[in-house]
């Protein structure tokens, strides 16, 4: 049985961290490129970031480039985001995401395989 399953979420305040894993199970995690994703209430699901199969390349949101990273350790199956420099804005239920292709999409609909999410909650 194929899973990602998401963790790290929690309520922070304005400026704190946090670290965001995604344990993928049942599946050859090194071919896939991995994403995160983030939904508010009320919003679309948008893009965050992704990474290469091998972890060499790297895309971002220009809402959280600089302040947010991308990383995975193939050996464990798990892709990580962490979130540095949080704003209220970053307030969403993120979610990770497996695509098997080579380039790095933004779009969720390139996207196979989803988890089912974490809370984040950002205060001022």
């Amino acid at each position: 049985q194929v899973q990602l399953v998401e963790s790290g979420g929690g309520l922070v305040q304005a400026g704190d961290s946090l670290r965001l894993s995604c344990a993928a199970s049942g599946l050859s995690f090194s071919i896939y490129v991995m994403g995160w994703f983030r939904q508010a209430p009320g919003k679309e699901r948008e893009f965050v970031a992704a990474i290469s199969r091998g972890g060499g390349s790297t895309l971002y949101a220009d809402s959280v480039k600089g302040r947010f990273t991308i990383s995975r350790d193939n050996a464990k199956n798990t892709v990580y985001l962490q979130m540095n420099g949080l704003k209220p804005e970053d307030t969403a239920v993120y979610y990770c995401a497996a695509e098997r292709t080579i380039r790095l999409y933004r779009d969720p609909a390139t996207y196979d395989l989803w988890g089912q999410g974490t809370q984040v909650t950002v205060s001022s």
